[in-house]
């Protein structure tokens, strides 16, 4: 089993800055993509970034240039630094991981317990 635990959530006024992180643990044989999504109140979840283990990047256009993820392969970690926050970036912030527990396994997708954002004055 994995399990993906993710934190640095918190409330935050406009401009500011927060980073999250996010920890793969458990049986892992390799992991492929790394990513973060996120859910507002009455919308859908929506892809933040994804960072893919050959060091591809991509980023919603909504947060282009404001947010950067990058990850820790030695640590199984992925993080979002995201600066010039604005309101609008306020929501649950979800990551994920594309795992492979064996070596000729199939991969599996897992997902963080999600951290909040708020983004307010």
């Amino acid at each position: 089993q994995v399990q993906l635990a993710d934190s640095g959530g918190g409330l935050v006024q406009p401009g500011g800055s927060l980073r999250l992180s996010c920890v793969a643990s458990g049986s892992i044989f390799s992991i492929n993509a790394m990513g973060w999504y996120r859910q507002a109140p009455g919308k859908q979840r929506e892809l933040v970034a994804t960072i893919y283990s050959g060091g591809r990047i991509r980023y919603a256009d909504s947060v282009q240039g404001r947010f950067t993820i990058s990850r820790d392969n030695a640590k199984n970690t992925v993080y979002l630094q995201m600066n010039s926050l604005k309101p609008e970036d306020t929501a649950i912030y979800y990551c994920n991981s594309e795992v492979r527990t064996t070596e000729a396994g199939p991969m599996y997708l897992y997902w963080g317990q999600g951290t909040q954002v708020t983004v307010s004055s």
